[in-house]
């Protein structure tokens, strides 16, 4: 409101028209300034009335036609929809009473969006100039840069030795400094059990390649892998191997091996039908530039808090969590289970219904005296489908004290509650009584729980877990619409929801309000679900940074005690760095590193600990 100083109207000389035509002017600005406060009151008095401070199904509704609306298109991250969904989320937590933890109650952080082939990409030899994505087109994993140098034939680019297999492309071949020219994928690539499956990937290969000396790559694919020789999307989750590598069509490859009377039909029967390697030297020498450029976003997360009551324990928090990002409209490269569509992935229970149960929460929270002597944190994040990278990027950058957080709750595909009416509760391991006390706080004769002891899954609570806090993961379970465009809001269980949000709330009261701490409490690793198998079964025991906190390097989020690491001496938050000499870089270098060792076989291990170097000895 102005501030209305009446001296100004009464200061000497000045003429009475004008002392007038002040006093009229400030009374209008006043009645202005009381009217918009009255209609402001209105507002919020109206808004209150529309809003019950219990759970609704009216309202779990609402915000999940909402989120899961064509308006946002499937809130892929880095996106408009994306946007909308943040300011929806805070906006209604502030009309709960809820205040920013930081700032606006934003969170923000970059993403890469998606990766193109820059401006400069080239390739030449024989006189001839070729063009970038018609001819030929970087790969994600390629890293800028220059090479000029002979192409060598390796045939699929394999050094397999395993009970089943021996084949090895690179016995005797010099390929230092050179090109390298590699089929893609393996001789029984209709085999969907294939043994030759884990060591056909792209980037494996190339990683190989750099091992054995090459300076770059060249991939080209035979019509046996892929008869319409397309080039794919860019992969923007793929980290550099750190040499060029270029995708070259088959007429390409076939115009390099011209001088050796060959072709990639030919060369590539003669490798399915002989189960040998085979390789050449082309002659030709080729002049090649790799670039890719990687576009980034501004997403963010949003935090807001609800003081607890208690003039003591209000320093202290719980956090309830969940992700509102989903798919976007789909297509390759989005963990689609839907490959041969394109449209938008409403994301209806994943997870527009935790999010909505978050808010309907934080409203019965706000509105419920003596609910919360600690405060509650509301997150919702965003980058949970991309790799938990809204979660773990607060959790590396938190806007409380972490020590001061007795637990964490995630809310992810809450909305499914079946006839069955089961739900699956994960992390009752990782607090001491914890299983007690979710226990106490549920009605098992409405709801059945299904409980699991680790900390570590496939959503946001594994970031928090990896802190040290103890945490809970509620989820209703996948079903056949997951990563569709059939996820939609006419397919939510809202009367399932109501009975869910009911346990949540009486644990989350609980864990507010109890005058004693949790006690954490180590229970797992596991491998997440939908990450890369272990090639194998190898396994040091330990949980990876899988979402690249760490450049040059992979963090040991977990040691699992009584395993290989442990034994060998790894410690939680070491930052592995080789393993036998080979560098590690990232979680694809670690798992290509792992997916070449065997069981009983002792190694190095190359970790970063402390700013030093230290050198483990661990027996697989």
């Amino acid at each position: 409101m102005k501030n209305y100083r009446t001296y100004d109207f009464l200061k000497p000389g000045m003429p009475m028209v004008k002392k007038i035509l002040m006093i009229i002017r400030n009374t209008i600005y006043l009645l202005r300034s009381i009217s918009g406060i009255i209609l402001m009151a209105l507002l919020l008095s109206s808004c209150a009335a529309t809003k019950n401070a219990e759970v609704t199904e009216e309202e779990l509704q609402e915000h999940i036609e909402y989120l899961a609306s064509d308006n946002l298109q499937g809130r892929l991250t880095g996106t408009e929809g994306d946007s909308l969904a943040a300011e929806y989320i805070k906006n209604e937590l502030a009309l709960y009473g809820f205040q920013p933890l930081e700032g606006d109650g934003f969170q923000r952080f970059r993403v890469t969006k998606r990766i193109l082939p820059g401006e400069n990409n080239k390739l030449t030899f024989g006189g001839k100039n070729y063009l970038s994505e018609k001819d030929f087109i970087p790969m994600g994993f390629s890293s800028d840069g220059e090479l000029t140098a002979e192409v060598i034939f390796a045939g699929y680019g394999f050094n397999i030795s395993t009970d089943s297999i021996r084949w090895n492309d690179y016995s005797g071949l010099d390929v230092k400094g050179k090109w390298v020219m590699i089929l893609r994928a393996d001789p029984e690539v209709a085999n969907t059990r294939s043994l030759y499956i884990p060591f056909s990937g792209d980037r494996d290969k190339a990683l190989l390649a750099k091992d054995m000396g090459a300076a770059g790559v060249l991939l080209v694919a035979g019509p046996a892998s892929d008869d319409q020789d397309i080039f794919e999307s860019l992969n923007k989750n793929d980290f550099s191997v750190g040499i060029p590598v270029l995708r070259i069509k088959r007429n390409v490859a076939d115009e390099i091996l011209s001088k050796s009377m060959a072709k990639i039909s030919a060369l590539e029967k003669k490798l399915n039908d002989s189960r040998k390697p085979f390789r050449l030297s082309t002659g030709v020498t080729l002049t090649g530039y790799a670039e890719i450029v990687r576009e980034e976003a501004i997403t963010r997360n949003v935090a807001m808090i609800l003081p607890g009551s208690d003039a003591r324990l209000k320093d202290e928090y719980i956090i309830i969590g969940a992700h509102f990002d989903h798919l976007g409209t789909g297509g390759p490269g989005s963990s689609s289970r839907a490959v041969d569509t394109t449209g938008v992935h409403y994301g209806a229970d994943d997870n527009a219904s935790g999010v909505a149960m978050m808010l309907e929460l934080a409203e019965k929270f706000s509105n419920t005296k003596g609910s919360h002597n600690r405060s509650i944190i509301c997150i919702g994040f965003t980058g949970e489908e991309m790799g938990l990278l809204g979660s773990k990027y607060y959790a590396e950058n938190p806007l409380v004290d972490l020590k001061k957080v007795n637990a964490m709750i995630n809310l992810d595909m809450v909305g499914r509650l079946r006839e069955t009416n089961v739900l699956q509760i994960s992390g009752v391991g990782t607090a001491e009584g914890f299983k007690d006390i979710v226990y106490s706080v549920s009605d098992t004769s409405v709801i059945k729980l299904a409980l699991s002891e680790e900390g570590y899954g496939p959503s946001d609570h594994s970031s928090f877990y990896g802190k040290n806090i103890p945490v809970l993961f509620y989820s209703t379970g996948a079903h056949l619409d997951y990563h569709t465009p059939h996820d939609v809001a006419d397919s939510i269980n809202y009367n399932g929801m109501i009975s869910v949000s009911s346990l949540v709330y009486s644990l989350g009261s609980r864990l507010a309000s109890d005058t004693e701490r949790l006690k954490f409490n180590e229970s797992g690793p596991r491998i997440e679900e939908g990450r890369p198998a272990r090639r194998k079964g190898v396994t040091l025991g330990i949980m990876p940074d899988f979402a690249g906190n760490i450049k040059n390097g992979l963090r040991a989020d977990f040691v699992t005690p009584g395993k290989p690491a442990a034994i060998g001496g790894m410690k939680k938050g070491d930052i592995i760095t080789a393993i036998n000499g080979m560098p590690v870089n990232n979680i694809q270098d670690y798992m290509f590193r792992m997916g070449q060792l065997k069981n009983g076989e002792t190694i190095s291990v190359e970790v970063l600990r402390d700013g030093k170097i230290e050198v483990l000895l661990i027996q697989l």
